[in-house]
Formats: structure tokens, sequence, C-alpha cells
């Protein structure tokens, strides 16, 4: 049976393992945090079960503790920022903070974020941008192991690569598109193979390039070949839309890590836990644009003719993105957090090998 644990009780144990691993505790904090509510918002791929790589990372040095983000340029508009390897969470909302306030009193901001360690649910960042009445877009590329295979390809050359809009909505709550350019996010496999379930068709090629509905070609090594550089022969994700997806996916490549000088992917699989991302941003104020009064009234009446669609016969009616995050809060927030036995013994593991004892 899956474990149940209040949100609250999860934050402290996820800090309390951070900081044994060399994070100050307010850094260990807003990690906790941000991990905890990507589970609260029902994305557990990019919630707690991450915590044993980050442990692994620190440890292998690809992960630097208490590292902040460091300013390369600043022309107003244009930000160019270093994350220095430090927790994306940590680094991510430092770098929006700066972007925010130079879209404040400009009117706009372009900035990158280079050399970031995995910066998580990147729909956090859009969220905290329209809080402010910001318009956000982002494009983020994934120096990690590549699971994505190429439209056309039998084999994973690039990452996930989410893109993520964030638009606010005048009296109501945001539209925050957030999605992995893959089918699935990489997270999800993950906790599937770990749940022991199969996936649907359309999600994987295995090691051969043929279709599977196996998370575990994209989890653990296949073959015999486990132990040599790269870890063994893996399956691969396919892109989301065919060709779109795929098109999508190299765009955020482009931007996210060749645009942000943080580099694109380009060699050879390794072994290493780190996964460290670029992430190019344009915060825009409709206010200081000139816009914002249409801007308000032909959103909302855009959404509300959306909502007047009738349910298709099998459906549950029109949503838009960022609502399933929210309803999943509030159920969660009340019921507790579900974590499978096998994420939760990594977690306990990974407290063991920092000194910290998990229950």
């Amino acid at each position: 049976m899956p474990k149940l644990i209040e949100a609250q009780a999860l934050r402290s144990q996820v800090a309390s393992i951070l900081i044994a691993n060399g994070s100050a505790p307010a850094e260990a904090e807003t990690v906790a945090a941000n991990l905890v509510l990507a589970n609260l918002s029902g994305h557990d791929s990019h919630g707690v079960g991450m915590l044993p790589r980050y442990v692994d990372a620190v440890l292998e040095g690809g992960l630097q503790p208490n590292a902040g983000v460091r300013v390369v340029l600043d022309t107003g508009t244009l930000l160019t920022l270093d994350g220095q390897r430090g927790y994306g969470q940590v680094v991510g909302e430092q770098a929006m903070a700066l972007g925010m306030a130079r879209a404040t009193a400009h009117g706009s901001c372009i900035m990158t974020l280079a050399h970031a360690h995995h910066l998580g649910r990147i729909g956090h960042f859009a969220e905290m941008a329209v809080a402010q009445g910001l318009v956000a877009l982002h494009f983020v590329n994934v120096l990690s192991r590549p699971v994505v295979a190429p439209w056309g390809g039998g084999d994973g050359r690039y990452g996930t690569n989410p893109c993520c809009i964030g638009v606010p909505l005048k009296g109501r709550e945001p539209f925050v598109l957030d999605f992995a350019t893959s089918r699935v996010a990489q997270g999800k496999m993950r906790v599937a193979y770990n749940e022991g379930r199969q996936v649907p068709p359309g999600y994987l090629i295995d090691a051969q390039g043929h279709p599977t509905t196996d998370p575990g070609v994209v989890v653990v090594p296949q073959g015999s070949s486990a132990g040599e550089p790269g870890g063994g022969l893996f399956g691969a994700l396919m892109a989301f839309g065919e060709h779109k997806g795929y098109g999508l996916a190299v765009a955020c490549e482009l931007l996210g890590g060749a645009l942000t000088g943080g580099g694109t992917w380009h060699r050879p699989a390794d072994n290493a836990r780190a996964v460290v991302n670029g992430m190019l941003t344009v915060l825009i104020d409709p206010a200081r644009l000139g816009t914002q009064q249409r801007f308000d009234e032909e959103a909302l009446a855009f959404v509300e003719w959306l909502r007047q669609s009738p349910a298709a016969p099998d459906g549950t009616g029109v949503m838009l993105a960022g609502e399933p995050e929210r309803e999943a809060r509030l159920e969660r927030g009340e019921t507790g957090i579900a974590i499978d036995d096998q994420t939760w013994a990594e977690i306990v593991q990974a407290g063991a090998r920092v000194g910290v004892r998990v229950e």
C-alpha cells in the first residue's frame, strides 16, 4: 500500500535530508517546499521522488549546495544569468525575481539562465510571474542522459525539454500551460516503473527501437552492457504530436541550451546523476505594452467562449491549463500525498546515505 503523508511532515523530512547533504536551512526549506508542491499539484514526477537523485548529484559533485545565481549581463531588459550548478528551485526563483523586477520597470525582460541544476516544475516560475500580472514564456533544455527519440529516429538524442506559458486572467485563476515536449515526462515513467505499471502504447520505444509499454526501458539499463560508460542500453520516450512536438523540442534545445550559453546535448550518455537545465524566459507587462484593457477583455471573452462548449459524450467538460493542478492541491492538501513503496524506500536509503533516519 502507498504511504500517505501530510504535506508539512513531508516537507520537514525532505528538508532534513537536504540539510544533512550540505544545504543551509533556508535552501533546504525552499527545495523541499518546491518538491512537495509538485506532489500536491499532481506532478509526482517532479516531486520528492527526485530527492535520491539530488543526494547522489551532490555526492558526485554535479550539484552545488548553497550556490546562488550569478549575473553575467544586465542591460535592464536583457539578463544573462548563470545558475552555477545550484539547486534549480533556488536559482530559478532568484532568476525570476530579477527578471520580474526588470519587466515591471521596463515593460519586458528577456532572460537567459544557464547551468542550473534541475529546475523542477517550470509552471512554478510561470505562477510567480502571473501573480504579478506578467505574461511568461519559458523554453527549457535538459542536459542529462538523452531520453527522447527525434521524430523518425530510433534512440534517445535529447531530453524532455519543457515548454511553459503563463497568462494572467483578470479576476480569474491564471492560464498556466506547462508540459514536456516528450509524449510524457521521464519522471512519470520512473513513477510507473516503481509502481509496477505498464504505460499506454505510443509512449516508448525499447533499446532496439521497437514500441513497448514497459516503462523500465527508460529507467533501468537493458542488456549486458549495464556496467559500461553510459549505463548500458536504454529505450527512449517518443515526442508528443509526432513531428510537431519534435520540432518544439528542438526549439527548446536551441533556445534553452544554445542561446543561453548553457550548452546542448551532443555526446554519448554517461552515468552522471546531475540534471542540468538551461532556460530562456520572456516576461511581458501588458500594462506597459499599452494593451492591458483589451487584453483583459479579450482574454476573458475567449475563456468564456471555450466554457460554453458542451461536454463531449465521454468527457467531463472544458478545462484550462492550470486547473487540474489547483484541483489536485485542494484534494491532496486534505487527504495527504501518496508515495509508492519503492519511491519511499529510495528516499529512506537517500537519508541513510547522509546519516538521516526517515520513517
